[in-house]
């Protein structure tokens, strides 16, 4: 059967054999977990995670039926875009750099702004937005009714409910809690094995943990503190400041990234406007570009073989095993 193909294409990484030997000292905090959390209301199952993969990446869900939650979140580019800020319904850029779903059931609050509590309640906003997929639930549950295997999987997964906003919200936040990354050579180095990463790379940790304080903000094995702080950079986009009800003391304020498949997801921060890794660490080395950011960014000195050191490092982050396949969709 066709579900039964599909779901092979599902690769939810729920958990990793665990090694009992010990890790490079100061490496434990970044080692990886042994589980997804699924929130006790949405547990995980195979078969919905596969139709919500097919859901993700089906343009039935946009206004014009011509993009997916795929051609902003694309896995070949760490589930980002390699645009600054990529192109909606509208055709024309969208208000913010697409922020990767890598992780994302671990992610709270998620979007830059940090206004949703919920992949559920997140994936609304880009769904209904004419700027973005410009669609109507309403619509999209016409669209996927007539299509008989979408209804006949909604029927099944949810029987006496069938296909409405609920049921595809649930589907697809399913899919993104399986969005893990992979384990990198680093998270091998971690388990002990000195050679997994290059001598410059570990030169780059140190660095990371120690002069540069990236590790204030980029903490645990995801590489966030899941927190919204003022990086220096200004514009008209205030962050959450400009959520309701307003907070002049959130102004300019984003989320902090993870950094899982970073060297993949170019260009870099909230509005798309660091090009390079290169860039985002000259960034922080003078200390962010103006006043009033948050007190951990303090500035450091920093030779350009340092800079190669540290990217060296964050190169390490990259999951390298993971292939994540596009799935057949059902035909009308």
């Amino acid at each position: 059967m066709r579900w039964k193909a599909a779901a092979a294409a599902v690769l939810p990484l729920l958990f990793w054999t665990a090694q009992s030997l010990a890790g490079p000292a100061g490496l434990d905090t970044f080692r990886r977990p042994d589980t997804v959390p699924f929130p006790d209301e949405a547990p995980y199952s195979r078969e919905l995670a596969t139709l919500g993969k097919m859901l993700f990446f089906d343009p039935r869900l946009s206004g014009g039926q011509n993009i997916s939650c795929s051609s902003c979140h694309n896995p070949s580019f760490g589930w980002e875009v390699p645009v600054p800020k990529p192109i909606g319904a509208a055709n024309t850029p969208v208000l913010r750099h697409a922020p990767t779903l890598l992780n994302a059931a671990w992610i709270m609050p998620l979007l830059w702004d940090g206004r949703s509590t919920s992949l559920e309640k997140q994936a609304i906003g880009p769904i209904t937005d004419p700027t973005k997929m410009n669609a109507t639930f309403d619509g999209i549950i016409a669209r996927l009714t007539a299509v008989r295997e979408y209804k006949s999987w909604f029927e099944r997964l949810f029987p006496d409910r069938g296909i409405r906003k609920e049921t595809i919200l649930k589907a697809l936040a399913t899919y993104q809690r399986t969005i893990v990354s992979g384990v990198a050579s680093f998270d091998r180095w971690v388990e002990g094995d000195e050679t997994a990463v290059s001598e410059a790379a570990k030169r780059g940790y140190a660095l990371f943990t120690g002069r540069a304080n990236c590790a204030s903000c980029h903490t645990g094995w995801m590489f966030t503190d899941n927190q919204l702080h003022d990086i220096g950079l200004r514009g008209s986009d205030l962050g959450a400041g400009g959520l309701e009800p307003r907070d002049e003391d959130m102004n300019f304020r984003f989320k902090t990234p993870g950094l899982r498949n970073i060297a993949l997801r170019a260009p870099f921060m909230h509005d798309g406007s660091l090009g390079s890794l290169r860039a985002v660490i000259r960034h922080y080395a003078a200390g962010g570009a103006e006043a009033g950011r948050s007190p951990e960014i303090n500035g450091f000195a920093i030779p350009e073989e340092e800079i190669s050191d540290l990217i060296a490092f964050l190169e390490t982050l990259t999951d390298t095993e993971t292939d994540v396949p596009t799935p057949i969709l059902p035909a009308n």
